[in-house]
């Protein structure tokens, strides 16, 4: 039997909110009187100040209020969504999570959950404009900075990397509730996951709404900001460790046999070069893999098949590595007590594209068989 169309008002809205303000219930009438036929609120925690406010909203048709005793974060709250949703509306389209200081229109919502008929496979990301004059230039200068280095590590570009307004499919609730994170980091963990289980994230412009410079937001500038940077940078942090215990390995073994080893088998020049470098790889690739599978990917698929992605990856880089010392040598930019130089240069050029390949390719997590 075939299955209806799906319609945008099959989609679910989740706000988690914290000590809202009048503007909350006022919001979500509009998001009702929009066509969204339920919309889930979840009470970070507030005080008993503001149970009102969640109590008007209890009391309004289609719409459902769960609460935290003690405040729990911004990414424990949306996963008490998800998981009330999924158990209450195994049927919805998918799922649109807003923040409660209306920032997201009730338009952009309801375009989101138009997207969302569409059943595409993604993450779609409500895009603000950095760039308009009304927009705090500690916003502005944060999200692109944001961007950039989301980029550079995980090779996507995201407009918005802080945006709260985003939608996918039901399928993908177990994806979601499987993402570590309890905080506003938690938001970021997710563009990091998609990222490796090469789940679209596909940004969709908005309004960009600053109402008194974001003054209603819960967002900590620099605690928060700690959490998101320490989340981008954590597993790259890890990896430069790895690297940093292998490279010495790789190098020391490299130059031992180069400079000390070989030249008394009368090996000397490009043939050293070749022979030292594929030797101490053959030494360090090893303990680069399971350092990097076990605790910077920290990544349980396929062990025999991954290794075989990994040990091909070792072949072109250190191919790549001889060619590129053998070049300098012979151009004799670095002489007498410098000669190990080259071989540093060329295994730091490559240090960034192997982070991008390993991310992407070797250790990549399917969003089907998330773990670990």
């Amino acid at each position: 039997m075939a299955q209806p169309p799906l319609r945008p008002q099959d989609a679910v809205m989740l706000i988690p909110s914290l000590e809202p303000d009048d503007r909350l219930p006022a919001y979500v009438r509009r998001l009702l009187d929009k066509g969204f036929q339920h919309v889930v609120i979840v009470d970070d925690g507030s005080s008993a100040a503001y149970q009102p406010i969640f109590a008007e909203l209890d009391a309004m048709d289609g719409v459902s209020v769960t609460h935290h005793e003690l405040n729990r974060g911004k990414g424990c709250a949306l996963k008490t969504g998800y998981a009330y949703i999924q158990a209450h509306f195994p049927a919805a389209s998918g799922v649109i999570t807003a923040d409660a200081d209306g920032q997201h229109t009730v338009e952009d919502c309801w375009h989101l959950a138009e997207v969302l008929t569409e059943g595409k496979r993604a993450l779609y990301l409500g895009s603000r404009n950095f760039n308009l004059d009304h927009v705090p230039p500690k916003s502005r200068h944060g999200n692109k900075i944001t961007s950039a280095v989301f980029r550079l590590l995980y090779g996507v570009y995201l407009p918005d990397t802080q945006t709260g307004l985003r939608a996918f499919r039901m399928a993908d609730l177990p994806f979601m509730l499987d993402v570590p994170g309890e905080r506003f980091e938690y938001e970021m963990q997710v563009l990091i996951a998609c990222a490796r289980a090469k789940l679209p994230m596909i940004p969709i412009e908005i309004e960009t709404v600053y109402e008194n410079e974001n003054a209603g937001t819960h967002f900590h500038p620099i605690r928060d900001s700690y959490r998101i940077y320490k989340v981008i940078l954590g597993n790259f942090l890890l990896y430069a460790s790895s690297s940093v215990i292998c490279f010495l390995v790789d190098n020391g073994v490299a130059n031992l046999l180069r400079f000390a080893l070989l030249p008394l088998l009368g090996l000397r020049g490009d043939t050293a070069i070749q022979i030292s470098g594929y030797l101490a790889r053959l030494l360090s690739s090893p303990l680069n893999f399971v350092l990097n599978r076990n605790f910077v990917f920290k990544f349980k698929q396929d062990t025999g098949k991954t290794a075989l992605k990994y040990a091909l990856l070792c072949i072109v880089t250190i191919t790549l590595s001889n060619l590129g010392v053998s070049l300098l040598d012979h151009l004799h930019i670095f002489i007498g007590g410098f000669a190990f130089i080259p071989k540093i240069l060329m295994d730091t050029l490559l240090y960034l594209v192997n982070y991008r390949i390993q991310n992407k390719w070797i250790f990549a997590k399917s969003a089907e068989n998330q773990e670990g």
